[in-house]
């Protein structure tokens, strides 16, 4: 047996002690990712366009950052530590920046070398990264019979948006682009997307609601270029259309 006092006993000690804390250091780090999956702390996030399935995105995604790279209005984020097992995973905050189809081509499928972002999906007619919805009604400028006149977002707003009447392949700042328009219809005016959002009359009522139509594919502009603070419109991610 060897004596406490030796170098080899110490030696060893110092071994099984940097082992013991590296044991537990990544037993920490796996617990703390699943953490936020058990108290379902991981909040619902708006993929790309061409997302598959979210459990098999998640598990076929990895990491790589190529559709953060290729995004002209730089739309796409990845997930940080916060996230759990979504660590990593790329997602839009349509409110910071939507994705306003810049590209044409959806350069960040393209891009994506796993198949996590799908070319079948990501089909014009098959696209649906979720679907926009009225949240506060009792805010929306139009229904209140209000027009709207300057930045959309304010001076500090770093957003880009694809202006075609000034160049369609090239997005600018929307603080840039500022607007003066008697009835707000910012929402409308600034979708993608033809026909998927329009205004109309309020049933029983006075004013003018946003309305949602089955070829809203959830890219977010409608969310983003809302002058109202917090936004009247807003996206449910993966939602799909259902007749009403």
């Amino acid at each position: 047996m060897l004596s406490k006092s030796s170098p080899r006993y110490k030696t060893s000690r110092r071994r099984f002690l940097r082992t013991i804390g590296l044991f537990v250091g990544v037993m920490g780090a796996s617990l703390a990712t699943l953490l936020p999956v058990v108290t379902k702390l991981i909040p619902p996030r708006l993929r790309p366009p061409g997302a598959i399935e979210e459990t098999d995105f998640l598990a076929s995604c990895i990491k790589c950052g190529q559709c953060v790279q290729v995004c002209p209005v730089e739309a796409i984020f990845l997930a940080e530590l916060d996230e759990g097992m979504g660590i990593g995973v790329p997602y839009i905050d349509a409110r910071l920046q939507a994705c306003d189809f810049s590209c044409d081509a959806v350069q960040c499928v393209l891009a994506c070398p796993t198949g996590s972002l799908s070319h079948k999906i990501a089909k014009k007619e098959e696209v649906r990264m979720g679907l926009a919805r009225v949240a506060k009604p009792e805010a929306c400028l139009a229904k209140l019979g209000l027009g709207f006149k300057g930045q959309a977002r304010g001076p500090n707003f770093t957003g880009l948006l694809r202006q075609e009447e000034i160049d369609r392949w090239t997005p600018i700042p929307v603080r840039d682009y500022p607007y003066d328009v008697e009835l707000c219809d910012l929402c409308v005016r600034e979708c993608p997307i033809e026909g998927a959002i329009s205004l109309q009359d309020v049933v029983d009522g006075n004013g003018k609601l946003p309305v949602i139509h089955k070829t809203c594919v959830g890219c977010g502009v409608c969310e983003m270029i809302c002058p109202v603070e917090p936004t009247v419109i807003v996206i449910d991610e993966r939602k799909v259309w259902e007749a009403v």
